[in-house]
């Protein structure tokens, strides 16, 4: 088994290498996470599902901090975390998954997010309720399914970047995320970037390189 693992990827870019376990077997997840600990490197494991979790060994289980909701796993321990850069907003309950993957993967690296979860506009009032916390954050990842009409709405209201995540939550035309997608690419709010499909992690690679670049400045 071979597998050319970038390990110098965080000191080159900012960004550690994360591993996609979708599409791999628990062997070599397993083998992966071995090669972690020879190196007694930390490690994130993104789209680990809790079938996927089961079926490793009691060794490469070892010392795994699974969160079954985000399918995210972290290896090596949580590390000291600043908290106030980053908020992630999230239209509904069905999003979650989708913001804790983000939340983990800026936990991963040092950045405790503010959480704020059911916010979608159609209750605008939930939104409204919690908007002076959110303009306190230097970056701002929103994620929301069905037409998406959040990202636009907080690209309005606050001064910081807004990283769009469109979720797959929807049915009929939404399914799938698309109809978000298309919704974050045409927003006509300024200062709204967009990100893939589900894609939490993407978008908090993007915030960090976001705050690396301001600190930098």
């Amino acid at each position: 088994m071979e597998f050319v693992f970038d390990w110098q990827r965080g000191a080159r870019t900012g960004v550690s290498e994360a591993v996609l376990c979708g599409a791999k077997s628990p062997a070599q997840i397993g083998f992966i996470l071995g090669e972690a600990r020879a190196r007694r490197a930390r490690l994130l494991l993104t789209r680990l599902e809790p079938a996927a979790f089961a079926g490793l060994d009691e060794d490469a289980r070892a010392g795994l901090d699974y969160d079954p909701l985000s399918h995210t796993a972290v290896l090596g321990g949580p590390v000291p975390t600043v908290a106030g850069a980053v908020a992630v907003v999230a239209a509904g309950t069905s999003d979650l998954p989708v913001a804790r993957e983000a939340a983990r993967t800026l936990a991963f690296s040092g950045h405790e997010a503010l959480l704020i979860a059911d916010v979608g506009v159609a209750g605008l009032w939930r939104l409204m309720a919690r908007i002076e916390e959110i303009r306190t954050c230097r970056v701002v990842i929103a994620v929301a399914g069905m037409e998406g009409a959040l990202f636009s709405v907080l690209g309005g209201l606050v001064s910081a970047p807004v990283i769009a995540v469109p979720s797959s939550v929807g049915y009929g035309v939404a399914e799938g995320g698309r109809a978000a997608l298309h919704s974050a690419l045409a927003s006509c709010a300024p200062g709204v970037v967009v990100v893939n499909i589900d894609n939490g992690f993407g978008a908090a690679c993007a915030a960090l390189k976001m705050l690396g670049a301001r600190a930098a400045g």
